[in-house]
């Protein structure tokens, strides 16, 4: 009998040994799918957040872009107001706060677009008008309204005059 309790008490141990390991097992699995559920939250995580700062940036430039756009109507008049007051002894200190305007608006992106000579581009120039002249067709001659880029996005296109090249031969079309 005491043989048969022995074996009795190794064939319990068995058993338990056999669902301890098969518990353990599950519970490693368990374990790993957790970890990688973590894993995958963390990412997900770390997407929003970078969208968020993203988003973020977004909305203050465009809050930005809208107060420059405001600020280049009082831009332009500084532009048209300064050659007025070249016998006014207040022109040096008009100038410095239009320098000062200038300065604060480049520091948060903004650049004037270059025209003068370029050839035109629907990106940066609004054509106004057409001037015959000698100068290759579609050369920008006369800048009419300075435009503006923020943070390399035009904001405002600069109004142009452009060059249409004229023939010398007259009455070509005519026949």
């Amino acid at each position: 009998m005491a043989a048969d309790h022995g074996e009795l008490e190794k064939e319990h141990l068995t058993r338990e040994t056999e669902r301890l390991e098969k518990e353990l097992a599950e519970m490693t699995h368990l374990a790993d799918e957790r970890l990688s559920q973590l894993k995958y939250l963390r990412a997900e995580f770390d997407n929003y957040r970078k969208w968020s700062e993203k988003e973020k940036g977004s909305v203050i430039t465009l809050a930005n872009e809208n107060l420059i756009k405001d600020l280049l109507v009082i831009l332009d008049d500084f532009e048209q107001s300064l050659p007025s007051l070249e016998n006014e002894k207040n022109r040096e200190g008009v100038g410095m706060v239009y320098q000062k305007m200038i300065n604060i608006l480049a520091r948060y992106g903004l650049e004037p677009i270059t025209c003068m000579g370029e050839k035109f581009d629907p990106q940066f120039h609004e054509v106004l008008c057409r001037k015959q002249c000698s100068e290759d067709a579609d050369t920008i001659v006369e800048e009419i309204g300075k435009g503006y880029s923020l943070k390399s996005k035009v904001i405002r296109p600069s109004k142009v005059m452009v060059a249409e090249n004229v023939s010398g031969k007259k009455g070509e079309k005519n026949g």
